[in-house]
């Protein structure tokens, strides 16, 4: 079987396993670009002489912090230049935040590094999700994402063990350098292999006319605004835990050298919820899935909370994996569920607004991360009081949303 390239060309039509191949690889670059550094926090810290090692949790959100910018800037690029370039502008920014963070003598310029790269991985995020839509649509495109995210969910399982394994026999720079060389092997597949998807009459150019209006008229909705806020506090408490993940492991429990053993079996359990999500949200309706998982994170982070009383903060190894194993598991079943609830209310402007979304919402999560971050004293209380405010002020603002204005954007 084959796959359709969706404009005419020279090119012989890529299989549907090349296909899977290359977009698999394409969006796994994000969950690459996180995961992959969590072994090497506490080295860079040591080697870079960060004063304040909670500085280093600045790795993992000054990253995505890089996102925010870049996914409302390539939501419309991609509509005005075309999917494929600007799949390939932003793999070019990716590569060049890789170099500067490879060779960065200081914190402070492995830091801009990591936002540079932040703001290129948005390109291959937001293009490759337009492609796919542009090339297919109803059963065949749900098919195609779910092989597409089969192979994805391997990765934040495998990639803390590779980065691990890199230290170990060179240091983390080298980690560096394979983002680099993963992003150049998906810029020339993509130019040898896919053409474009997006033809030319059907390009939107950029207007400052039209993006200022359409951006207000999103930003306006209380509807939209309160779940982008939901989404938000959820995925913040999801980027603290990677903040301190390597800390709380290795640090708190001394884990060690199993620590991708221990993140990986977490990151299973991320998986089986996205997938028992599938398949329950036709029984029980997103909303109601959403409020479930919205209050079983607010218990679990209360719950959480007194085990730390209880422990000066540091909660048995078996009970902190099936704390945090729940916590994740909820944030799973949820995350889909609220951005698509986003996205039904935006109606004419979906293309800017899923740009929005996705922006606005890791705008807020580096806020939380950040901010609960700084409290982070060897002890696992900041992580339940972040995952505690999520669920609670998210069944808040969920039944804000209910109440709000039904008519689309």
């Amino acid at each position: 079987m084959t796959v359709s390239t969706g404009q005419a060309g020279s090119r012989k039509p890529l299989s549907t396993v090349e296909f899977v191949a290359l977009f698999s690889l394409i969006t796994s670059l994000t969950a690459a670009a996180i995961d992959g550094m969590l072994p090497a926090l506490g080295v860079i810290g040591v080697e870079l002489n960060v004063a304040d090692p909670r500085n280093t949790q600045l790795v993992i959100t000054l990253f995505v912090f890089g996102m925010v910018f870049g996914e409302f800037l390539f939501g419309p690029l991609s509509d005005a230049i075309g999917r494929r370039k600007a799949i390939l502008l932003g793999l070019a920014i990716f590569c060049a935040g890789s170099i500067l963070a490879m060779t960065a003598q200081s914190i402070e310029m492995m830091l801009l590094g990591r936002v540079i790269q932040g703001i290129g991985v948005s390109g291959p995020k937001i293009g490759s999700r337009a492609l796919i839509r542009d090339k297919f649509s109803g059963d065949a495109m749900a098919r195609m994402i779910s092989y597409i995210y089969m192979a994805f969910i391997l990765v934040p399982m495998l990639a803390p063990a590779a980065g691990q394994f890199i230290i170990s026999v060179a240091s983390w720079r080298a980690i560096f350098f394979a983002y680099l060389l993963m992003g150049l092997i998906v810029s020339v597949w993509l130019m040898l292999r896919q053409e474009e998807t997006l033809v030319v009459a059907h390009r939107i150019p950029l207007s400052f006319g039209t993006l200022v209006p359409n951006t207000w008229l999103v930003v306006n909705s209380r509807k939209v605004m309160a779940y982008i806020l939901a989404i938000g506090l959820a995925f913040g408490g999801l980027l603290l835990y990677l903040s301190i993940a390597q800390s709380i492991f290795q640090d708190i429990y001394g884990v060690g050298t199993k620590f991708p053993l221990y993140f990986a079996t977490l990151a299973l359990g991320v998986g089986i919820a996205s997938f028992s999500n599938s398949q329950l949200v036709m029984r029980f309706g997103m909303e109601r899935l959403s409020l479930v998982a919205l209050s079983g994170m607010s218990v679990l982070g209360a719950a959480l909370l007194v085990m730390c009383l209880l422990y000066d903060g540091q909660p048995p190894f078996v009970w902190f994996m099936i704390f945090v194993g729940a916590l994740l598991f909820c944030f799973s079943a949820l995350f889909n569920n609220l951005n698509s609830m986003a996205m039904q209310s935006l109606g004419r402007v979906a293309g800017l607004g899923t740009s929005l979304v996705s922006s606005l919402s890791s705008l807020v999560a580096v806020v939380i991360a950040v901010t609960f971050g700084r409290f982070y004293d060897l002890t696992v209380y900041p992580l339940a009081g972040a995952f505690l405010l999520a669920g609670t002020a998210g069944i808040i603002l969920v039944l804000l949303a209910r109440s709000g204005h039904s008519e689309p954007v």
